[in-house]
Protein backbone atom coordinates (compact mmCIF):
# COMPACT_ATOMS: atom_id res chain seq x y z
CA UNK A 1 0.00 0.00 0.00
CA UNK A 2 2.37 2.20 0.61
CA UNK A 3 4.48 1.75 -2.71
CA UNK A 4 0.82 2.23 -4.20
CA UNK A 5 0.26 5.78 -2.59
CA UNK A 6 4.43 6.65 -3.19
CA UNK A 7 3.64 6.10 -6.51
CA UNK A 8 0.21 8.29 -6.90
CA UNK A 9 1.87 11.21 -4.79
CA UNK A 10 4.84 11.29 -7.36
CA UNK A 11 2.20 11.06 -10.33
CA UNK A 12 0.28 14.04 -8.36
CA UNK A 13 3.76 15.82 -8.12
CA UNK A 14 4.37 14.92 -11.86
CA UNK A 15 1.40 16.21 -13.29
CA UNK A 16 1.60 19.70 -10.79
CA UNK A 17 5.57 20.33 -12.32
CA UNK A 18 4.03 19.44 -16.13
CA UNK A 19 1.13 22.19 -15.45
CA UNK A 20 3.66 24.83 -13.93
CA UNK A 21 5.89 23.97 -17.13
CA UNK A 22 3.12 24.18 -19.44
CA UNK A 23 2.10 27.70 -17.75
CA UNK A 24 4.90 29.74 -17.14
CA UNK A 25 7.43 28.59 -19.92
CA UNK A 26 6.00 30.83 -22.80
CA UNK A 27 7.03 33.52 -20.41
CA UNK A 28 10.64 32.34 -19.63
CA UNK A 29 11.13 31.89 -23.21
CA UNK A 30 9.33 35.52 -23.80
CA UNK A 31 11.92 36.97 -21.36
CA UNK A 32 14.70 35.08 -22.51
CA UNK A 33 14.02 36.22 -26.48
CA UNK A 34 13.74 39.48 -25.25
CA UNK A 35 17.14 39.53 -23.87
CA UNK A 36 18.90 38.00 -26.79
CA UNK A 37 16.70 40.37 -28.74
CA UNK A 38 18.51 43.43 -26.90
CA UNK A 39 21.81 41.58 -26.47
CA UNK A 40 22.12 41.63 -30.13
CA UNK A 41 20.83 44.92 -30.98
CA UNK A 42 23.34 46.39 -28.69
CA UNK A 43 26.24 44.31 -30.41
CA UNK A 44 24.63 45.88 -33.39
CA UNK A 45 25.04 49.19 -32.03
CA UNK A 46 28.56 49.10 -30.37
CA UNK A 47 29.64 47.99 -34.29
CA UNK A 48 27.93 50.21 -36.23
CA UNK A 49 29.43 53.16 -33.74
CA UNK A 50 32.55 51.56 -33.93
CA UNK A 51 32.95 51.61 -38.10
CA UNK A 52 31.49 55.25 -37.90
CA UNK A 53 34.87 55.99 -35.11
CA UNK A 54 37.08 53.96 -37.13
CA UNK A 55 36.20 55.77 -40.42
CA UNK A 56 36.99 59.22 -38.80
CA UNK A 57 39.42 58.47 -37.38
CA UNK A 58 41.06 57.71 -41.08
CA UNK A 59 39.25 60.65 -42.37
CA UNK A 60 40.97 63.12 -39.46
CA UNK A 61 44.34 61.47 -39.54
CA UNK A 62 44.26 62.70 -43.65
CA UNK A 63 42.92 65.83 -43.01
CA UNK A 64 45.88 66.24 -40.25
CA UNK A 65 48.95 64.70 -43.23
CA UNK A 66 47.37 67.11 -45.89
CA UNK A 67 47.72 70.01 -43.75
CA UNK A 68 51.28 69.32 -42.83
CA UNK A 69 51.81 69.00 -46.53
CA UNK A 70 50.11 72.70 -47.49
CA UNK A 71 47.03 70.79 -49.34
CA UNK A 72 44.48 73.03 -47.70
CA UNK A 73 41.86 72.24 -49.77
CA UNK A 74 42.26 68.10 -49.76
CA UNK A 75 43.00 68.64 -45.88
CA UNK A 76 39.37 70.63 -45.64
CA UNK A 77 37.76 67.52 -47.75
CA UNK A 78 39.58 64.86 -45.28
CA UNK A 79 38.28 66.75 -42.42
CA UNK A 80 34.56 67.03 -44.04
CA UNK A 81 34.08 63.42 -44.35
CA UNK A 82 35.68 62.89 -40.34
CA UNK A 83 32.93 65.45 -39.25
CA UNK A 84 30.32 63.63 -41.04
CA UNK A 85 30.67 60.30 -38.98
CA UNK A 86 28.56 59.74 -35.81
CA UNK A 87 32.04 60.24 -33.89
CA UNK A 88 31.04 63.24 -31.74
CA UNK A 89 34.86 64.22 -30.57
CA UNK A 90 36.45 63.67 -33.80
CA UNK A 91 33.36 65.38 -35.82
CA UNK A 92 34.02 68.65 -33.25
CA UNK A 93 37.71 68.21 -34.15
CA UNK A 94 37.64 67.93 -37.22
CA UNK A 95 34.82 70.97 -37.55
CA UNK A 96 37.71 73.28 -35.96
CA UNK A 97 40.05 72.20 -37.99
CA UNK A 98 38.18 72.98 -41.15
CA UNK A 99 37.65 76.41 -39.29
CA UNK A 100 41.11 76.91 -39.16
CA UNK A 101 41.82 76.44 -42.36
CA UNK A 102 38.89 79.39 -43.64
CA UNK A 103 40.69 81.74 -40.78
CA UNK A 104 43.73 80.70 -43.09
CA UNK A 105 41.70 81.74 -46.12
CA UNK A 106 40.71 84.91 -44.71
CA UNK A 107 36.61 83.67 -44.58
CA UNK A 108 35.59 84.65 -40.84
CA UNK A 109 32.46 84.21 -41.07
CA UNK A 110 32.28 80.39 -42.09
CA UNK A 111 34.79 80.07 -40.19
CA UNK A 112 33.19 81.13 -36.86
CA UNK A 113 29.74 78.99 -37.91
CA UNK A 114 31.90 76.12 -37.96
CA UNK A 115 33.69 76.49 -34.66
CA UNK A 116 30.15 77.19 -33.52
CA UNK A 117 28.84 73.62 -34.68
CA UNK A 118 31.71 72.44 -33.36
CA UNK A 119 31.00 73.62 -29.99
CA UNK A 120 27.68 72.18 -30.40
CA UNK A 121 28.75 68.55 -31.63
CA UNK A 122 30.58 67.11 -28.56
CA UNK A 123 29.97 67.05 -24.31
CA UNK A 124 33.35 67.05 -23.60
CA UNK A 125 33.87 70.76 -22.28
CA UNK A 126 37.48 70.78 -23.15
CA UNK A 127 36.55 70.85 -26.47
CA UNK A 128 33.44 72.31 -26.65
CA UNK A 129 34.91 76.00 -24.84
CA UNK A 130 38.01 75.46 -26.97
CA UNK A 131 35.59 76.03 -30.44
CA UNK A 132 33.59 78.83 -28.47
CA UNK A 133 37.02 80.68 -27.49
CA UNK A 134 38.19 80.05 -31.07
CA UNK A 135 34.86 81.58 -32.17
CA UNK A 136 35.19 84.30 -30.07
CA UNK A 137 38.69 85.19 -30.95
CA UNK A 138 37.60 85.09 -34.52
CA UNK A 139 35.66 88.22 -34.34
CA UNK A 140 36.86 89.98 -31.47
CA UNK A 141 37.73 92.71 -33.98
CA UNK A 142 35.45 93.01 -36.11
CA UNK A 143 31.93 92.25 -33.91
CA UNK A 144 30.10 94.68 -32.05
CA UNK A 145 31.19 94.63 -27.74
CA UNK A 146 27.63 92.85 -26.87
CA UNK A 147 28.42 90.28 -29.56
CA UNK A 148 31.68 89.36 -27.94
CA UNK A 149 31.07 89.43 -24.79
CA UNK A 150 27.58 87.20 -25.05
CA UNK A 151 30.15 84.36 -26.46
CA UNK A 152 33.06 85.09 -24.09
CA UNK A 153 31.31 85.64 -20.46
CA UNK A 154 29.68 82.07 -20.12
CA UNK A 155 33.40 80.98 -20.37
CA UNK A 156 35.04 82.73 -17.83
CA UNK A 157 33.09 80.92 -15.12
CA UNK A 158 36.29 79.59 -12.97
CA UNK A 159 34.79 76.30 -13.26
CA UNK A 160 35.28 76.42 -17.41
CA UNK A 161 38.40 75.26 -18.54
CA UNK A 162 39.82 78.37 -20.15
CA UNK A 163 38.07 80.91 -17.95
CA UNK A 164 41.34 82.70 -17.54
CA UNK A 165 42.00 82.91 -21.65
CA UNK A 166 38.14 83.84 -21.69
CA UNK A 167 38.64 86.78 -19.41
CA UNK A 168 41.91 88.02 -21.00
CA UNK A 169 40.09 88.14 -25.07
CA UNK A 170 36.97 89.49 -22.84
CA UNK A 171 39.37 92.24 -21.74
CA UNK A 172 40.57 93.16 -25.34
CA UNK A 173 37.54 93.22 -26.27
CA UNK A 174 36.75 96.07 -23.68
CA UNK A 175 39.70 97.69 -24.74
CA UNK A 176 38.38 97.61 -28.54
CA UNK A 177 35.12 99.54 -27.41
CA UNK A 178 37.08 101.86 -25.57
CA UNK A 179 36.73 100.77 -21.91
CA UNK A 180 40.01 101.13 -20.77
CA UNK A 181 39.16 101.22 -17.08
CA UNK A 182 37.13 97.88 -17.35
CA UNK A 183 39.82 96.59 -18.96
CA UNK A 184 42.54 97.72 -16.85
CA UNK A 185 40.36 96.05 -13.59
CA UNK A 186 39.98 92.67 -15.76
CA UNK A 187 44.21 92.68 -16.25
CA UNK A 188 45.18 93.44 -12.54
CA UNK A 189 42.80 90.31 -11.71
CA UNK A 190 44.14 87.92 -14.31
CA UNK A 191 47.64 89.43 -13.05
CA UNK A 192 46.77 87.73 -9.56
CA UNK A 193 44.55 84.47 -10.55
CA UNK A 194 46.56 81.40 -8.91
CA UNK A 195 45.27 79.00 -11.59
CA UNK A 196 45.70 81.54 -14.50
CA UNK A 197 48.44 80.35 -16.51
CA UNK A 198 52.09 82.17 -16.14
CA UNK A 199 51.92 83.63 -19.67
CA UNK A 200 48.35 84.91 -18.82
CA UNK A 201 49.28 86.47 -16.06
CA UNK A 202 52.68 87.87 -17.46
CA UNK A 203 50.92 89.26 -20.25
CA UNK A 204 48.39 91.07 -18.03
CA UNK A 205 51.17 92.74 -16.21
CA UNK A 206 52.34 94.19 -19.43
CA UNK A 207 48.70 95.43 -20.89
CA UNK A 208 48.24 97.24 -17.36
CA UNK A 209 51.51 99.09 -17.77
CA UNK A 210 50.83 99.84 -21.48
CA UNK A 211 47.33 101.18 -20.54
CA UNK A 212 49.17 103.08 -17.82
CA UNK A 213 50.99 104.48 -20.19
CA UNK A 214 48.52 105.23 -22.35
CA UNK A 215 49.81 103.56 -25.60
CA UNK A 216 47.24 100.73 -25.29
CA UNK A 217 45.96 100.99 -29.18
CA UNK A 218 47.64 98.23 -30.92
CA UNK A 219 47.72 95.79 -27.61
CA UNK A 220 44.38 94.15 -28.25
CA UNK A 221 45.62 92.89 -31.50
CA UNK A 222 49.40 91.99 -30.02
CA UNK A 223 47.91 89.86 -27.25
CA UNK A 224 45.22 88.14 -29.64
CA UNK A 225 48.25 86.98 -31.49
CA UNK A 226 49.55 85.34 -27.89
CA UNK A 227 46.83 83.60 -26.71
CA UNK A 228 47.01 80.18 -27.18
CA UNK A 229 44.87 77.52 -26.48
CA UNK A 230 47.15 74.44 -24.93
CA UNK A 231 47.10 71.27 -26.98
CA UNK A 232 43.51 69.80 -27.00
CA UNK A 233 43.30 65.77 -26.22
CA UNK A 234 43.59 63.79 -28.87
CA UNK A 235 39.90 62.23 -29.65
CA UNK A 236 41.52 58.79 -27.86
CA UNK A 237 41.38 60.81 -24.61
CA UNK A 238 37.42 61.17 -25.13
CA UNK A 239 35.06 58.89 -23.70
CA UNK A 240 34.87 55.32 -25.52
CA UNK A 241 31.70 56.03 -26.97
CA UNK A 242 33.21 59.41 -29.01
CA UNK A 243 37.04 57.93 -29.63
CA UNK A 244 38.86 54.87 -31.05
CA UNK A 245 42.04 53.47 -28.51
CA UNK A 246 44.49 54.33 -31.19
CA UNK A 247 45.96 57.86 -30.96
CA UNK A 248 46.46 60.83 -33.41
CA UNK A 249 47.82 63.81 -33.62
CA UNK A 250 47.00 66.84 -31.59
CA UNK A 251 44.85 69.17 -34.10
CA UNK A 252 46.46 71.65 -35.46
CA UNK A 253 43.58 74.29 -36.68
CA UNK A 254 42.05 73.67 -33.27
CA UNK A 255 44.68 74.39 -30.86
CA UNK A 256 46.58 77.50 -32.45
Amino acid sequence: MVDIFEEVDEHLRSDRLGALARRYLPWVLGIFAVALIAALALWGFTSYQQRNIDAASRAYATGVDLLSKNDAAGAYISFGAAAGKSAPAYKALALMEQAGVRLQQKRTQEAVALFDQAAQATSDPVISDAARLKSALAVLDTAPYVEVEARLKPLTDPNRPYHALAREALALAKLNAGRSTDALSDFQVLALMADAPQDVRERAQAAMAVIKGGTAGALPAMVKQAIALPPLPPPAAATTQDAPQAQQPAPQGAAQ
